[in-house]
């Protein structure tokens, strides 16, 4: 695992320096999930690519990018999702973005994840690692520094509440509504990792990628975005639910396969259960 990590430092390094010097126009293609490709798009999968073919402890890679898997090692442990630039539409706007990792034994499953990774490529280029806790570290004069480990508080005091308000379900409005009204604010930037990543490093809220009239099954993909960010959550004392059970209990049936999903402190995603108990998404 410790070779997986270092090789993270150096593909974030690298992506950061891609995101400053790369045209960040799109290109005439999609990716598997249908979202139009920009350039940085292929060249951090690339990079991404590079880096992960050289380690040994690795059976097989798969990117949000990809179709399919990448063999890389029968004889390795690990498998590997990751989503090389999420966000990259935010980059012409000069907004953070970021690279996910999801670390699997055996299978894509949320049950066989055994550890996560993000980088948020910000003002300041930070990276998360979640295995028995959760640590984050900075790039400081071209290392990553360790800077302190992440716990969430039982309650928080911010909210993300993502996807297209039209299409939400009435009792999931009333639900984001209410939380607005009892001080809760709004912070959402359209970015899953820098929107997750204050989550986090404030205490607690709530982050809401909900089912939609249009979408039932969501929209986040579970290997390579759903899946990570759960393990993140719930090693840094929080929860991560579909609206009703727990994230890291689903398989994946596809390897783009999406779910709707909450990530929180105890308190926020207490509140979702609550309400989705009482409703069904049809």
């Amino acid at each position: 695992m410790t070779e997986i990590i270092k090789k993270i430092e150096q593909i974030a390094i690298e992506i950061q320096e891609a995101i400053v010097e790369t045209d960040t126009g799109k290109i005439e293609a999609q990716n598997s999930s249908g979202d139009v490709q920009a350039k940085l798009d292929v060249v951090s999968d690339e990079i991404v690519e590079k880096h992960l073919s050289e380690l040994g402890s690795v059976i097989e890679i798969m990117s949000e990018e990809k179709e399919k898997p990448v063999k890389i090692n029968e004889n390795g442990k690990y498998l590997i999702a990751y989503d090389p630039l999420d966000g990259s539409s935010l980059i012409d706007v000069n907004l953070s973005v970021g690279t996910i990792f999801g670390i699997y034994e055996n299978s894509y499953s949320g049950e066989n994840i055994v550890a996560a990774v993000y980088v948020v490529y910000g003002p300041r280029v930070e990276m998360v690692v979640a295995r028995d806790n959760v640590e984050m570290f900075r790039l400081i004069n071209g290392k990553f520094e360790f800077i302190k480990e992440i716990r969430l508080n039982e309650k928080g005091k911010i909210l993300a509440p993502g996807g297209t308000q039209a299409k939400w379900f009435s009792f999931h409005k009333e639900m984001i509504d209410g939380l607005f009204k009892e001080g809760y604010r709004l912070r959402y930037s359209g970015g899953m990792v820098p929107d997750l990543h204050q989550v986090l490093l404030k205490g607690g809220g709530l982050f809401a990628y909900p089912a939609t009239t249009d979408k039932l099954k969501g929209k986040l993909r579970k290997l390579f975005e759903v899946f990570p960010f759960a393990f993140v959550f719930e090693k840094a004392g929080g929860l991560a639910i579909d609206g009703y059970d727990d994230l890291l209990k689903q398989d994946a049936t596809e390897y783009h396969d999406t779910t709707p999903c909450f990530f929180g402190s105890d308190y926020e995603i207490k509140r979702v259960i609550e309400v989705y108990s009482k409703n069904e998404v049809a």
